[in-house]
């Protein structure tokens, strides 16, 4: 048995949206460029650029490292991209990319995992937020970064 929960990030981005969804969907240069640390070796087994990707990585936290394997779709290209965890256990994590109110980008994570139910759970669920608020929060920063570095 399994309690689902969910983690959210949000950032505006001054950069136009179909650039900083060109720099998520791009698993050869783009998204490598904005992962924090502790998603490393990233490795493209099919595709490379948007739906039909399929990838593995690892994520070292708390001193274990978990290997992921994800298939990336996207229900609409150029404003809402998903990564399916399929190995060890099902996440989903979606990216969305709308034009900002004043001009830029608005861009959200979530993602969507499960946990133990009980005690276990109550703390993995916490440790796992904590994690991924502070990595999200990072690989927005970066994704600023890189889009807008990029303008003319």
């Amino acid at each position: 048995m399994s309690t689902r929960y969910v983690v959210t990030a949000s950032a505006h981005i001054d950069a136009p949206p179909d650039r900083v969804y060109g720099i998520i969907a791009d698993y050869h240069t783009g998204h490598p460029s904005i992962l924090p640390k502790p998603f490393r070796n990233l490795v493209i087994e099919h595709g490379g650029v948007g739906a039909g990707t399929i990838i593995r990585f690892d994520v070292h936290a708390y001193g274990t490292v978990t290997k992921c394997r994800a298939i990336v779709t996207e229900p609409e290209p150029g404003r809402v991209l998903v990564e399916t965890n399929v190995e060890p256990t099902e996440s989903i994590t979606t990216f969305t990319v709308v034009p900002g109110a004043n001009g830029g980008t608005q861009v959200t994570f979530v993602t969507e995992s499960q946990s133990r139910k009980g005690i276990a759970g109550a703390l993995e669920r916490w440790m796992s937020t904590r994690f991924l608020r502070k990595l999200y929060a990072e690989e927005l920063r970066l994704l600023a970064q890189r889009a807008t570095a990029t303008q003319l």
